[in-house]
Order: C-alpha cells, then structure tokens, then sequence
C-alpha cells in the first residue's frame, strides 16, 4: 500500500511539472504575437477628459448588505439581493418597490431578471437557484409558484439566463459552472475546470452566443462552450480572487476585476491580457466591473467604497464616483446606456447618469407631478435621450477616427 501511493505521489508530482512546463510554453507562443501595448494603439486616439456622474436615485429598503443586483430589459425595472434574505423589484423610476421575496435563507449572492422580464432567479447559502414568475395581482403568492432549477454542493454565487427564459447558468462555491433548463430543472450541462470557488459569470453578448466566461478564487478566468461544456481559453494574470467579469460589447474582449485591486482587459482574438487599469493609490480589491455601451468606459466598483471609470484604449481613469457608505458589491450599466446602478454594503442601491442626462430625467418627473400619464411621459424622455445619444455618437465618430464598437455604431452612448 506504501508503495502504491508513494508511485501515486510520483506520478501526480510528474504531472504536474508536465503541465507547469507546457504552461510556459503557451505564455512563450502568446508572448510572440505580443507586439504592441493597447496604449500605444491609441496614441492617436482623442482622449476623454474628466466628466461628471451624479447620483439621481437612492434605492432605501434591505436591511442588510445588497449583494448583487441586475437590470430589467425594459431599462426601468431592477432587481437586488442583500445579506437580510429578501431579493426586491424596483422601479428605478420612482424608487418603488413593485415586488418582495423572502428566502428562506440569507446571504442571496445572485439574482438575475429573464429576457422577458416576466420572472426573476436568486439563490444564494441554499445551494439552489430559485426562479420566481413575477405578476402584479396582489393577491397571488409569488412564493407558491417557486420553481427550484438548480442545485449545486456548495453555495450559489452567480446566475444568469441565456437568451431565452428557458435556460439559465450558475456559478457556485462547489467549483462549477452549470446550465440548466428552467422549466424541467434538468442538468443539460456541467463545466468542470476551477481549481476553487467560481465567483462571476457572465455570457457572451451575441443572441446566437454559445460560450461564457467565468471567474473564481483560483485567479482564473476561463472561456467554456456551452454545447461541449469544454473550456476553451483560460487566463491567470490575477495575482488574487476574480471577483467580477464582464464580456465587451462586441463579444471579442472582457474584463475582471480582482481582489489585487486591478482590473484587466483580455481580448479574445489574441488569446491575451491586452491592459491593466489600476493605480498606485488604489489599494483596495476591485469587487465589480461593466463596460459603457460603446465600450469606449469601464465602470469598476471597489472595496474603498468607490466607483473608478477607466478610459478603456488609455488605459487612464477619467472619473470617480463617491457617495456609497460601505463597499460597492455590485454594479450594472442599464440595457441602454444611459444610467448605471450601484449596490452596496450600506443596504443600498444608489442609480447613477451622466451629467448629459440630467435635464432628461428631470422632465420626466415633471410631466409626471404636471398629472402626465406615466406611457406620454416616458415616450417624452426616451426621445430626449435617443436625441442626446445620436449627439454624442456624432461627437465621437468626429473626435475618434477609429471605430471601437461595430456592434453598438448605431447608438454611442459615452456618460
């Protein structure tokens, strides 16, 4: 028996040294196709200069740390989970709360909104991730219609849906990735290849997309095919837990944000880190990132209690944003670019715009005390800022000769 496992012992020692040598070679093919810095791409590059976000509405009503938080498909509606158990609906609107969910544990690390909008999942120290249909008769028990989909060994740390409601990933503490089908709560595939906890998640852009990313404790972020649950491309130039990871709107490209306190860009065609944002007077982890939607910005909330923007091709922070009391767990930039939401460990959620936005927002709210119906007044708004959009792309195709987002050339939106 001692001699079975000391042979064990050499041959799991043989591996891997093998796998560590074939590592460096892999490093040596990438570093070879490495000719030039992002920065120095962009030289040419007009570049941002400072500008200004503000607060516009504070979201009041968990009672403990918010944990995550995402964004409806129509641009209005958010949904949070906090450390107190509940996952909320909001009108980010109003600052209502249109729905309420008590879990039946604490600690809700995920939730998500469905394409449709018309059902939300959440899970969290359950190990389940639990998806509830969303209806506006009071009288209906949300909590009756519950349908356990997931069921992992460890903890949920992230969900998402694909493209449809039918289907939705999860991450989670027990080193997986999976994806499942809602309605049946099938397994239809299992992605093994963290060597820890998976933390993030996030699917690729494109509607006809079969591949995610995710990010997890073992300071890699790695690239799976949903069809063969493979991985196909993996990343370890963290030097601590990926706490965050965020496709680029184009789908080539993402990013993660770390507990080293940087955040990184990897782009997908060169099978390499292309940047680092960070500072010398940041040294608190990054808990969480976003891309603008030109992918021109990189929003990145952090344990000091702030929110950084990165100038993506300069690799330079163009702003800051202060306001939040405690850490900043979570952040989304809204489906149409004009707004992002921030969540935190002060128990709230705090939704923030650009300075270019504030005379929109504020007309609203003036149609709406003038006795307005809330459709007129929204159509109002959503043309004001489609007009302010079509600005701004003007603005920036003038400046930047250099096309950064086919995908989103159509409507450029820089906050």
């Amino acid at each position: 028996m001692a001699t079975e496992g000391l042979r064990e012992n050499e041959t799991l020692a043989s591996l891997k040294n093998e796998a560590e040598t074939l590592k460096g070679k892999l490093e040596e093919e990438r570093a070879k196709l490495h000719d030039v810095e992002l920065h120095q791409v962009a030289e040419r590059v007009e570049a941002l200069g400072q500008f200004v976000m503000k607060t516009r509405r504070t979201l009041k009503g968990h009672g403990n740390k918010v944990l995550c938080m995402d964004w409806c498909k129509d641009k209005r509606r958010i949904v949070s989970s906090s450390q107190d158990g509940k996952v909320i609906v909001w009108d980010s609107f109003t600052t209502n709360k249109e729905h309420a969910v008590t879990m039946p544990c604490t600690w809700v690390m995920a939730c998500a909104y469905a394409p449709s909008g018309c059902a939300i999942a959440c899970g969290g120290l359950d190990n389940k991730c639990s998806v509830y249909p969303l209806t506006f008769d009071k009288n209906e028990n949300m909590a009756a219609k519950k349908k356990s989909v997931a069921m992992h060994t460890n903890y949920l740390s992230a969900c998402s849906f694909t493209n449809s409601d039918m289907q939705i990933l999860t991450a989670s503490g027990d080193g997986t990735c999976a994806l499942w089908d809602v309605e049946s709560g099938q397994l239809l595939q299992s992605f093994h290849g963290h060597g820890a906890d998976v933390l993030c998640l996030d699917l690729a852009p494109s509607e006809t997309g079969n591949t995610f990313v995710s990010g997890g404790c073992d300071k890699k972020a790695m690239v799976w095919d949903m069809r063969s649950g493979q991985c196909i491309q993996s990343f370890e130039t963290h030097d601590s837990d990926i706490n965050s990871v965020r496709y680029y709107p184009s789908g080539d490209a993402f990013a993660s944000g770390s507990d080293d306190a940087t955040c990184r860009l990897y782009d997908l065609r060169a099978d390499r880190e292309v940047a680092i944002y960070s500072k010398e007077s940041i040294i608190f982890g990054a808990s969480s990132v976003d891309f603008s939607l030109s992918g021109r910005l990189l929003f990145a909330g952090y344990n000091d209690y702030t929110i950084n923007v990165w100038d993506v091709l300069k690799g330079s922070r163009v702003s800051i944003l202060f306001g939040h009391e405690n850490r900043v767990s979570t952040l989304r930039v809204s489906p149409d670019g004009t707004a992002f939401c921030s969540g935190s460990w002060d128990h709230t959620l705090r939704v923030s715009v650009g300075d270019s936005y504030f005379e929109c927002f504020l007309s609203f709210f003036d149609c709406l005390k003038g006795g307005g119906e809330w459709e007129d007044c929204y159509k109002k708004i959503d043309s004001r800022v489609t007009n302010e959009a079509e600005k701004h792309s003007v603005k920036h195709e003038q400046k930047n000769p250099i096309q950064i987002s086919p995908q989103s050339a159509n409507r450029t939106v820089e906050f």
